[in-house]
């Protein structure tokens, strides 16, 4: 029998699968509250260039599904690829400069 603390450790499938399944629920998760940000405070509230300009173009729905599906697709690809250190960090990253100033911004904005 395997030692379950090793499962765990960097460079595991089971930590690759965790870091791309955290990763694709902040990806759902900012999605969500991008959708309703922009749909409460009008698209300047966006502070992602990209998400801006995808949204300015082909509209809220189309243009932040899309841009949520190619991120999505990237941190499947770097999954596939073995890179999971860089898909945990990247999810580090969305949670820190993405998932938290939102929720602080719906936080405040009800007061």
């Amino acid at each position: 029998m395997a030692n379950s603390s090793n499962q765990w450790q960097f460079g595991t499938p089971r930590f690759g699968n965790a870091a791309v399944i955290g990763f694709l629920l902040v990806q759902c998760l900012d999605g969500i509250f991008t959708y309703l940000g922009v749909s409460m405070w009008g698209p300047g509230i966006e502070a992602n260039p990209l998400v801006s300009s995808a949204v300015a173009v082909a509209g809220l729905g189309v243009g932040l599904a899309g841009t949520k599906l190619v991120a999505a697709g990237f941190g499947i690809l770097l999954h596939l690829r073995g890179v999971h250190g860089l898909v945990a960090l990247l999810t580090a990253v969305y949670v820190a400069l993405a998932i938290v100033p939102w929720t602080a911004v719906f936080l405040l904005s009800s007061r």
